[in-house]
């Protein structure tokens, strides 16, 4: 194979891990607000709970406090009951004690709901309390793995763009400017010919440069798409050719 071309053939696949490199660190930040939104909505979670045993517990105390005002009325009644003067005036006081007693027992149904309402808001914020302590490690672990990842793939780029100038500098400058401008404008600018095609564009080739370019002596152009083309011999003709 023709030197130049098997260097611009590497070239494209040093570019091709720099790409793939490059794309999954710019998603780093992404996997990072992803991991962030869930430790947040834990946090959440948690100071909901949070809030809403507090309000079972203020109402409950507020319900107590009424409890209390209305036994204090119902025992004012009672007393005073004893000092009436008439029988419409004992009927009268009656009817208010029956009253309060009816505040009392409604007061006290809702303080035996708030109570156990602030039991099961108390064992669900003890669950939330193990979700977030869990998803603590979780956090942890994950943003620990992708400061990893990143470090590697830091490192892979930098190996590959040293292999890449590595590459760049044996080459000539024809070539180079060659390649950079359409890769510029293809995104690739070396592409593999088979079966009488590029394989990028889909471009059919004459006969005869598909013939002239099977040999790989020579640096050929796709007419359509302007890549560097190169061609692989099938398996069988590649072990036919060392023999």
């Amino acid at each position: 194979m023709n030197s130049d071309l098997a260097k611009l053939i590497d070239l494209q696949a040093t570019d091709n891990e720099i790409k793939r490199v490059e794309a999954a660190l710019q998603d780093v930040p992404r996997r990072q607000t992803e991991i962030e939104a869930e430790w947040a909505l834990a946090g959440a979670q948690l100071t909901a709970a949070r809030e809403r045993l507090a309000a079972a517990q203020t109402r409950r105390r507020g319900n107590e406090g009424a409890l209390q005002d209305l036994e204090s009325h119902r025992s004012k009644y009672r007393s005073q009951l004893m000092e009436v003067k008439t029988n419409r005036e004992y009927q009268a006081m009656l009817h208010e004690i029956e009253s309060v007693e009816r505040d009392i027992r409604g007061i006290e149904d809702r303080i035996i709901e708030d109570m156990e309402a602030g039991e099961g808001l108390s064992a669900a914020l003890t669950r939330e309390q193990q979700t977030l302590a869990e998803s603590e490690k979780r956090h942890q672990h994950a943003i620990g793995e992708i400061e990893t990842q990143k470090r590697a793939l830091d490192e892979q780029r930098q190996r590959w763009l040293t292999e890449r100038a590595a590459l760049a500098a044996m080459l000539p400058a024809e070539l180079i400017e060659l390649y950079t401008r359409v890769a510029r404008l293809r995104g690739a600018a070396v592409a593999e010919a088979r079966d009488g095609t590029c394989q990028q564009c889909r471009m059919v080739l004459r006969p005869q440069m598909y013939v002239e370019l099977k040999r790989n002596d020579q640096i050929v152009q796709c007419p359509s798409c302007s890549r560097v083309l190169y061609y692989v011999p099938p398996p069988a003709a590649a072990a036919d050719a060392h023999l």
